[in-house]
């Protein structure tokens, strides 16, 4: 039964405290999971910057891609080539529950930060490392974005052979698959070592590679691995052959199932009430519907085109069992009655006196209250609350700044502020 979090229910995980070396992509959406779960997260930015920052469409000198992954997230811009600097953030690293970080291997190492360093002062430390292939072994060392990732692991060889080689260039992927999905995987692995920490007391070192989480998640990697003849049918029951229809009136929907499985096709007649298609000759096998795959498909459009109400459509295909979706942009999605209902969109604080739009969390609890969205920080913007809460003087942050130790500016390419 769902029931409302009372007043004095907290955050999920309230009173965690994160050290947060990440940047662009997979490592801040790793920490925003947390961040969002509740978990107090410190991000350590360098001097050069979190190149997200860079990112477009700014409002006042503040990226929306960075806002997105970073919001509410305090910021400590230290340079840690400074043997003080390094002291600082490893006291801080001492106290800390959990450190995430996705550096290339072995870099933060080489400042006295890597875990086998932390763990001394630290050994109930859960510490992640994301990387694109593991922290050792023959690659380990070669640098990961998420379209190298995409191309090595076969995404982008299974998006290419989907189209069929139509699109005149081949091209990547839109979306940063292998960050965001490996971010996730990170924040699953943080709460798996949380989980062995409270049953034994011990902490670990976590190792999350990019192009291990593209293969876990492949739901066709198993069938593509496999020698055995699929005789036609789809490897995957929905995306891959789910097609884009056009209804009446210029909308495009999509049915997410394939037409040319066996089980699916049977409940494609069923949707459109033409059982006759089962004895069709051009229909009679998962090879032959793949064959007459166009004559296949122009059935299902002259009879989504006999349709003018979507509610009606959506009705005889539900009745079927199929599901069918709009085709919208994001920003048309924003303005639907669930995303509405859900909360899906969320107004954060642009740092400009004023709002912008933003995700939302994936998540409901029925006993625990999640934190509101937080704002997000310009780069060594809290520099001064994280050193005094780490027990630094007013004194030592000031002659810190002064030495540029400590820095801090408002634009992703703008000076360093005094």
């Amino acid at each position: 039964m769902n029931e409302t979090p009372n007043e004095t229910s907290q955050a999920p995980l309230a009173g965690l405290q994160v050290i947060d070396f990440t940047r662009v992509l997979a490592g801040p959406h790793c920490t925003k999971v947390l961040r969002d779960l509740g978990a107090d997260i410190t991000k350590i930015e360098p001097p050069a910057g979190d190149i997200a920052r860079a990112g477009v469409p700014h409002f006042n000198g503040m990226s929306a891609y960075y806002a997105q992954q970073n919001a509410g997230k305090r910021n400590l811009s230290i340079d840690l080539n400074w043997p003080e600097a390094r002291e600082i953030v490893t006291g801080m690293c001492s106290k800390a529950h959990v450190i995430v970080e996705n550096f290339r291997p072995g870099t933060l190492a080489r400042f006295g930060l890597g875990y086998e360093d932390v763990a001394i002062c630290n050994p109930g430390v859960v510490y992640v490392s994301i990387s694109g292939y593991g922290q050792t072994g023959v690659w380990s060392n070669r640098p990961a974005f998420a379209p190298t990732i995409h191309a090595e692991t076969g995404l982008t060889s299974i998006v290419q052979d989907h189209f069929g080689g139509d699109l005149g260039q081949p091209r990547n992927d839109a979306c940063s698959h292998a960050d965001m999905y490996t971010g996730l995987e990170g924040a699953i692995a943080v709460l798996a070592a949380l989980h062995h920490r409270h049953l034994t007391g011990a902490g670990q070192h976590v190792d999350v590679s990019m192009a291990a989480t593209m293969l876990s998640v492949n739901e066709r990697a198993g069938a593509l691995l496999s020698s055995i003849d699929t005789d036609g049918e789809p490897m995957a029951l929905g995306a891959p052959d789910s097609h884009i229809y056009e209804l009446s009136d210029g909308r495009r929907i999509t049915v997410a199932s394939s037409p040319i499985g066996t089980t699916t096709f049977v409940r494609y007649c069923a949707m459109m009430r033409r059982p006759d298609l089962q004895r069709d000759p051009r229909f009679l096998t998962a090879r032959l519907r793949r064959e007459n795959l166009q004559a296949l498909l122009a059935e299902v459009r002259a009879w989504i085109l006999t349709f003018t109400n979507l509610d009606e459509l959506q009705a005889q295909v539900s009745e079927a069992s199929l599901a069918i979706g709009v085709v919208r942009t994001t920003q048309e999605f924003a303005k639907s009655d669930w995303a509405r209902e859900w909360g899906a969109i969320v107004e954060v604080d642009n740092r400009m006196g004023e709002t912008t739009r933003m995700p939302g969390v994936p998540w409901r609890f029925s006993r625990s209250r999640l934190p509101k969205p937080g704002a997000p920080s310009f780069q060594g913007e809290d520099n001064e609350l994280v050193l005094s809460r780490a027990g630094l003087t007013d004194e030592v942050i000031q002659g810190l700044r002064k030495r540029r130790v400590l820095l801090s500016r408002r634009s992703p390419r703008g000076p360093f502020d005094n």
